[in-house]
């Protein structure tokens, strides 16, 4: 079953960009969207600032590693990814 919701979620983020949609908004943006979406949208530009203020407010990345953005010298690899 979760296969199936898988299959489905990838799909859906996949259209939703391809019709000029977006799967960045700050309500529910987390490890799922990050596969085929989040990652895909964000500009490198914001990923930096986003790192940077990481780093600032966080450095030994304890608070919600891996949602946003992955921690300094680590890639954390998403069930969701193949």
């Amino acid at each position: 079953m979760i296969d199936v919701w898988k299959e489905i979620k990838l799909a859906t983020n996949e259209i939703c960009i391809q019709e000029g949609g977006t799967v960045t908004h700050h309500h529910a943006v987390g490890r799922d969207h990050r596969v085929k979406g989040y990652d895909l949208q964000r500009p490198e530009g914001f990923k930096d600032m986003l790192v940077s203020a990481k780093e600032g407010v966080d450095p030994r990345s304890i608070m919600n590693p891996g949602v946003l953005i992955d921690p300094k010298g680590k890639k954390y690899k998403h069930w969701m990814e193949d």
